[in-house]
């Protein structure tokens, strides 16, 4: 029995020191974030690695993870995304409590309220990246795609994908793809942050923030850089 109980401890040994390899904080539930945009952006695309062949690891969500962030955060990342509900960033992303500051919108449109709320994030907290993401099969973009009159407060939405000069660069025919559309309005959102945004530029020159575009197939999950700063 005295053996046994030796090889139970060793086996119970060598299963907690695979999953510590594997996720080194896996102690705290914590995936140390990385300290620049480059490391963010790895980051990010590793974990979206793992969504797309099914192999999340879902961190940060111990209770020591949540009783350390409800004392503050400190994001990786800011991730500017539509309100899709397939298109998650902490899913996508495979992160956690505490690891993304997230703006959603139909379309990832951006107002006033949403670029304050980035400026936030990047002067107040220190965040290196910003990822403005769009995906496939777009209903905000293929709402203007089609054309005709939209009801309500949609209107707003399609009226004001329609006023991006990326957006009105494109010919609506029948050669064009929906997905033109939508890589046109993510190089707008870039475009839009750097342009409108003085915190954002300084910190782009400084060397201490990077603004990237973003693509999400939602057949595979697969996120694509599409371009930077």
């Amino acid at each position: 029995m005295p053996d046994m109980k030796k090889l139970f401890l060793a086996l119970t040994l060598v299963v907690v020191f695979t999953a510590c390899k594997e996720n080194p904080d896996a102690s705290t539930g914590h995936t140390a974030a990385p300290a620049t945009a480059t490391g963010s952006l790895s980051h990010l695309l590793e974990g979206n690695d793992r969504f797309t062949q099914f192999k999340p690891v879902h961190p940060d969500e111990s209770r020591e993870r949540r009783k350390a962030v409800s004392k503050e955060q400190h994001p990786e990342a800011v991730v500017v995304t539509c309100s899709d509900s397939r298109v998650p960033p902490e899913l996508v992303f495979d992160q956690g409590l505490g690891d993304l500051f997230v703006i959603r919108t139909a379309g990832n449109i951006m107002g006033d309220l949403e670029m304050g709320s980035i400026e936030y994030a990047v002067e107040h907290l220190h965040v290196p990246l910003v990822v403005v993401m769009g995906h496939e099969r777009c209903g905000a973009i293929q709402a203007y795609f089609e054309g005709g009159a939209a009801p309500g407060h949609i209107k707003s939405i399609v009226d004001s994908i329609a006023s991006e000069e990326e957006i009105k660069s494109l010919r609506k025919s029948g050669d064009e793809l929906l997905d033109h559309f939508v890589r046109a309005n993510v190089q707008h959102g870039v475009k839009q942050l750097i342009g409108s945004s003085s915190i954002i530029r300084e910190k782009i020159a400084a060397g201490t923030l990077k603004v990237v575009g973003a693509y999400e197939d939602l057949d595979n999950g697969k996120v694509t850089i599409l371009s930077g700063n």
